[in-house]
């Protein structure tokens, strides 16, 4: 009848179990135990028929509401949450009329001192220069060290693909050493690894030992007062950067493996020129 097809159009728009947010509250219980759910009904008044497309237990699990989160989901997005606040109010150098603008240069250089491109080649002009076997071993081991960090670095930024609390647009030395990505902070990595490592093959002074541990922290907290980096990627960058340091201590190459690979770069250069 004309009158009965109105009346049961009528009764399921005003029916709130058909709005997509219940969906989920219309899907059986796992087994199919328990007390039945009726879905929802056709236009003629039955119900939809199994494998239709109103069916609601065929529904994907992203179209319904996830009524009860759990703990685990609310305590992580909590710290996301307060990880993106907090390295927010922290960028303090970030634009030209930021409180920390007059600083920026500063903080600017401060965090070059972080990057790779100046310790590999320094370290190349240095192993270059060196005469002695005992300075050439340390230093080949820093380069592997160095190239190690870059290219584990890059490697996890680019699965990750976290962007910075501000989201600019990386610089040319971001992309020379592949540091465009948020997640892990690259500057940390490398300012632990190094300090780490200078602190255990160089004979330092305590003040200039305190003063290394107070660069690398520096440099990590440098890349937050610009907005490149969250707390928590700097955090991730300090942690691995000691993972790094210790896996060169323990693959350690001696000086003879430094020689053969001392010769066989001058070779390469050499044919390459």
């Amino acid at each position: 009848m004309p009158g009965s097809q109105a009346r049961n159009r009528v009764r399921d728009r005003n029916n709130v179990l058909n709005r997509p947010e219940f969906i989920s509250l219309n899907q059986p219980p796992p087994g199919g135990r328990g007390r039945e759910v009726r879905g929802p009904e056709s236009s003629e008044g039955g119900p939809v028929a199994d494998g239709g497309p109103k069916d609601a237990s065929r529904w994907p699990e992203q179209d319904c509401m996830q009524l009860n989160p759990t703990f685990r989901g609310i305590a992580i997005n909590s710290l996301l949450a307060i990880d993106i606040s907090l390295s927010k109010r922290l960028g303090m150098c970030v634009g030209a009329h930021s409180p920390g603008a007059p600083l920026r240069s500063m903080v600017t250089l401060l965090a070059f001192t972080g990057h790779a491109f100046p310790w590999i080649c320094g370290t190349l002009i240095c192993l270059w220069r060196s005469n002695t076997l005992a300075g050439q071993e340390v230093l080949v081991n820093l380069l592997l060290a160095l190239f190690l960090d870059l290219m584990t670095v890059a490697g996890m930024q680019k699965l990750v693909k976290r962007k910075g609390p501000w989201d600019y647009p990386p610089g040319l030395l971001d992309y020379i050493a592949m540091d465009m990505y948020s997640f892990p902070a690259a500057h940390a990595s490398r300012a632990v690894m190094v300090c780490k490592f200078l602190l255990n093959h160089l004979v330092l002074a305590v003040p200039l030992r305190i003063l290394l541990y107070l660069w690398a922290f520096l440099v990590g907290v440098s890349r937050v007062l610009l907005g490149k980096h969250h707390l928590s990627d700097v955090g991730c960058g300090f942690a691995l950067g000691f993972l790094h340091f210790s896996l060169v201590e323990s693959v350690w190459l001696d000086s003879a493996t430094c020689q053969t690979l001392i010769s066989f770069g001058t070779q390469t250069t050499a044919w390459l020129t």
